[in-house]
């Protein structure tokens, strides 16, 4: 993984520092709330219902054990013993006190990480595929050129204050695991007729209360100009962008509201006023892929015979296999899950004593590396299938070994109003009424791939709008309802979910999800998805049973 050199980590002390005065000030008295403000979202401090809330960048999802028992030792020592991870492949901490941010914030800079630019109007963490660099369906991996961007966005000074914060998303794979069609620029490594590896942008996806799929603005743009081209695109935005409303000033409303053709001959005139004085250099491009190097990885991997024999001796451990390992490019290895998504437990939440042994067993079992991903659990890329069986067993301890990666019950939910200022409704209880009622993994490996999101409002933080069942809490008159969706997505085939109709109740929403999902299993098709069967018969049919005692 990238390894900071001296001007990263000066970089990142001096902010600490300045945030460290800038808090001082604002504890003396010498800054009001609003002057403060500014400066604390620039630093990932939130002012939330109970306690701030601090959020830290984690490049692209890409961790190391070391920052792993930070993470750790923060929680035990400036929280209450937990994080969250996010939906951005971020951490966030939920009870920090404000004077001690600062201690917070020099303690990541020790493992190279840092809080900057993880809140307000400005370019937010570069996120990726949590497989980069192991799946087997990927042109190329992705991680350098997110180290790139990651650069060239952190601290840029032209675009320090936007119209509205913004989300850049990188893929390097035939399959979309990094939702890129709903950031505000999608990159797709693609390769042209030539065999030559370049990039398809697209622009104007978003999430939140307009929900809009990103559309194509160059099929192809050589590797050499992309900085440049990200940067036209960021100065067309800034320029025009909307400052007046808040809710109309992201890059996915200009792209509509301009329309995509002039939108993109706007940038094209900006973009050949620039890119020559920006180009990437090959040796640029290749230095920092030298940071990616392929870990080293056991030739004899593939030869291991007790693998299979553990398969066929312990079905608990065959159903684990089935359901949170995928594979992996390099044979007798495989990718494996950790589900944060044990019944019991809020979604992306974890205590700092399995953040200690998770690091000490990504030193062991996966070269010191895991990631997160943007359903909020995490992975270790490069685990030999020799060492499978003894992983599990010890994920199992730390109740990170739930087979329901994919399943109804691997729940992505934001904090909603246990800790939310901005949320309408609750959703940790709703993730865990559903969770109690589906407690039966036979009948969730069956009904298989089902993608359930939360979020207590619009601003759409757990993603509801593609989730294969969404919900939304919306308040009426102080009461909490919940509008459901269905039919959204976020990968290749991208789909805002329909709306199912009037808001239900908060008692009734896991009837009615236990009964899209009743419906779903007695009308699919053989092998047929819930999302294929969505598509082909639409919504009537859940409609009808959702609402028959209305």
């Amino acid at each position: 993984m990238y390894q900071y050199n001296e001007i990263d980590q000066t970089l990142v002390n001096e902010r600490v520092a300045q945030f460290r005065r800038q808090t001082e000030k604002y504890l003396q008295g010498e800054l009001t709330d609003d002057q403060f403000r500014a400066l604390r979202l620039r630093n990932g401090l939130y002012i939330q219902t109970h306690a701030p809330m601090l959020r830290v960048a984690i490049p692209y999802g890409l961790l190391s054990s070391a920052q792993v028992r930070k993470f750790a030792h923060i929680a035990r020592t400036y929280d209450k013993n937990y994080c969250h991870f996010t939906t951005r492949q971020n951490v966030q901490y939920n009870w920090p006190k404000l004077e001690q941010v600062p201690d917070i914030l020099a303690e990541l800079a020790t493992v190279q990480m840092h809080a900057i630019q993880t809140s307000g109007n400005c370019m937010r963490n570069t996120t990726s595929d949590h497989l980069a660099g192991v799946a087997v369906d990927e042109l190329e991996d992705p991680r350098p050129y997110c180290e790139i961007i990651r650069q060239w966005t952190t601290l840029h000074p032209e675009f320090d204050y936007l119209p509205r914060k913004f989300k850049i998303a990188v893929s390097g794979s035939l399959s979309d695991r990094a939702a890129t069609q709903f950031h505000d620029i999608g990159v797709h490594l693609v390769k042209n007729d030539a065999g030559e590896t370049g990039f398809r942008i697209l622009v104007g996806g978003g999430l939140g209360r307009t929900p809009i799929i990103g559309q194509v603005i160059r099929p192809f743009l050589e590797r050499q100009h992309l900085l440049s081209y990200l940067e036209a695109i960021l100065r067309i935005y800034n320029l025009f962008g909307r400052r007046d409303n808040k809710y109309k000033a992201r890059i996915k409303i200009l792209v509509k509201e301009t329309g995509l053709d002039t939108f993109s001959a706007m940038v094209e005139a900006e973009w050949q006023q620039i890119k020559d004085g920006m180009e990437l250099s090959d040796a640029r491009i290749e230095a920092i892929k030298g940071h990616f190097t392929l870990p080293d990885y056991d030739q004899t991997a593939a030869a291991d015979e007790t693998f299979n024999q553990a398969i066929q001796e312990n079905p608990a451990f065959a159903t684990w296999y089935k359901h949170n390992t995928v594979s992996h490019k390099v044979p007798g290895y495989r990718a494996v899950f950790l589900s944060l998504k044990a019944p019991e437990v809020p979604p992306g939440d974890m205590t700092d004593a399995q953040l200690d042994a998770v690091a000490d067993l990504a030193d062991c079992y996966s070269f010191g590396e895991l990631r997160t991903t943007h359903r909020q659990n995490l992975v270790f890329s490069d685990v030999k299938q020799a060492d499978l069986l003894a992983l599990w067993q010890q994920l199992q301890t730390l109740n990170l070994a739930t087979p329901n990666i994919g399943t109804a019950t691997d729940i992505i939910c934001c904090p909603g109003l246990d800790f939310c200022s901005l949320a309408n409704a609750g959703s940790i209880g709703i993730t865990k009424e559903i969770n109690d009622v589906l407690d039966d993994m036979d009948y969730l490996h069956d009904i298989g791939d089902v993608k359930i999101n939360i979020s207590g409002c619009m601003n759409g933080c757990a993603h509801q709008s593609v989730g294969h069942i969404g919900i939304l809490g919306v308040d009426k008159k102080g009461t909490e309802w919940y509008q459901l969706t269905l039919g959204g997505s976020s990968e290749n085939e991208a789909a805002i979910g329909e709306r199912l109709g009037p808001a239900v109740a908060k008692t009734e929403v896991t009837q009615a999800v236990t009964t899209i999902l009743s419906v779903y299993v007695q009308q699919r098709l053989e092998d047929e998805t819930f999302l294929d069967m969505v598509k082909r018969v639409g919504i009537d049919p859940f409609k009808e049973q959702v609402y028959a005692t209305h």
